[in-house]
């Protein structure tokens, strides 16, 4: 496997703390930023690295050399000017005609890069791009996916959003399949290009463009602010503990009752209102080693009260208000499906008994795949026993809130949830104690 790491970045704004170094070599942990991606791409099997650095310094190349001490063959692409993201892959469109990882050197991270990669081949991809959320959507550049993560629009952040918006951020990780090298064929000499504006934007019309998502450690460390921050997880073990290869802990959430008010079903977006602790509970949960991820029926699905585009547009809302709280979710699962028949409207596609309406796990069994989540050390929190019976169906610990659903005993009765509280802030507070 091959790796292309944009490492001529000259850090101005971190000139407090790295001086004369580029960028990619301010030290975390004792270790540059570089040194602390060859590390995660040598564990992941990337055994050839090439290096884009600027004619300005020679740091990079006297550190990193020919590689062999981390056991990886690194060469170097020095630009004698100045080439954007995407220049430099002019040269190795001459070289090399395979897909590759394309990194931008100022991200500290650690990731699966096997499961990244299969990603992208199962898609058939020319570009995949690295995708998460982030506790600012409403300043940052956004991906709007189809159900299939296909990238289908590219949402700057200077653009006027008068719509609600999945929280789906591009973290500058892409693994870049050899097709796209043909943009390159008959330049003789490299032109400065933006790989986003350029090449990335371009390629979405394709079809062939996709987001990997994944609730792995990407940041970058442009600012002191953000130096300090990641300074401080690399310190505690949180970067390490992210990659997908390590068991994840996961709070799976109801929706309605849970994270919404709890009301006649949400049918469209003008119904969809937070509970107003509920922001400052998910954003907690971002901040510990769990996931927060929903899992949700949508009985108005089959019923034929909402379309799925309406729904997608209910979650957007939730996504965006979520955001507007400095809170996201790492991903959403839902159930469309309802055994019983005789709704007016209804689509008898989506009558069946199906295993993914809880108190069936099939929701919660596909987070576990994606995620690599251990169930054991996980919980389920929701405003009735029927999500406390899905949390034990699972094998998870369960929190019943009373705050929601005035019926919370209707069904599964007899399931006994581990603790009982009327909020998901105390939900969280509680499950927060438990580690200590």
């Amino acid at each position: 496997m091959l790796a292309l790491i944009q490492a001529g970045g000259a850090g101005t704004r971190l000139k407090q703390i790295t001086g004369d170094l580029p960028k990619p070599m301010v030290p975390i942990c004792g270790k540059p930023i570089l040194e602390h991606q060859v590390l995660s791409l040598k564990k992941g099997g990337v055994d050839r690295i090439v290096m884009v650095v600027s004619a300005s310094s020679t740091a990079v190349q006297e550190y990193f050399g020919n590689g062999e001490k981390w056991g990886v063959a690194i060469s170097y692409i020095v630009e004698s000017r100045p080439l954007g993201t995407a220049g430099a892959l002019c040269y190795l469109a001459r070289d090399f005609h395979e897909d590759f990882f394309l990194v931008m050197g100022d991200l500290m991270l650690d990731v699966s890069w096997e499961r990244f990669y299969a990603f992208h081949k199962k898609k058939k991809a020319i570009v995949t791009t690295f995708a998460h959320p982030n506790s600012h959507p409403f300043d940052s550049d956004l991906l709007e996916l189809d159900e299939n993560d296909k990238v289908i629009r590219l949402l700057s952040k200077k653009e006027p959003r008068d719509f609600f918006y999945h929280n789906v951020t591009n973290a500058g990780l892409y693994v870049v399949s050899k097709l796209l090298l043909e943009t390159f064929e008959g330049m003789d000499e490299p032109i400065k290009m933006d790989f986003e504006k350029e090449l990335l934007a371009p390629s979405v019309a394709s079809g062939l463009v996709y987001a990997y998502r994944s609730s792995e450690y990407v940041k970058d460390c442009g600012t002191p602010d953000r130096y300090e921050a990641v300074t401080k997880d690399c310190n505690e073990g949180v970067i390490s503990a992210k990659n997908l290869q390590n068991p994840q802990k996961c709070i799976f959430l109801d929706r309605d009752g849970t994270i919404n008010q709890f009301g006649d079903f949400v049918r469209n977006a003008d119904r969809m209102e937070l509970v107003p602790t509920a922001g400052k509970a998910i954003a907690r949960i971002n901040n510990s080693p769990y996931l927060a991820i929903c899992v949700t029926n949508q009985p108005v699905i089959a019923r034929g009260e909402t379309s799925l585009s309406e729904l997608a547009n209910i979650h957007a809302k939730m996504e965006t208000l979520l955001g507007q709280e400095g809170a996201y979710l790492n991903d959403l699962y839902f159930c469309p499906h309802h055994p019983d028949k005789g709704f007016p409207g209804e689509r008898p596609e989506y009558k069946i008994a199906c295993k993914c309406r809880k108190p069936g796990i099939e929701m919660l069994q596909k987070a576990k795949e994606k995620y690599n989540i251990d169930f054991s050390k996980s919980w389920m929190v929701g405003d009735t026993c029927q999500d406390v019976q899905t949390g034990i169906n699972a094998g998870c610990r369960t929190v019943l809130l009373l705050g929601g659903d005035p019926h919370p005993y209707a069904k599964y009765g007899d399931a006994k949830p581990d603790y009982v509280c009327q909020t998901l802030d105390e939900a969280v507070e509680y499950i927060m104690s438990q580690e200590e």
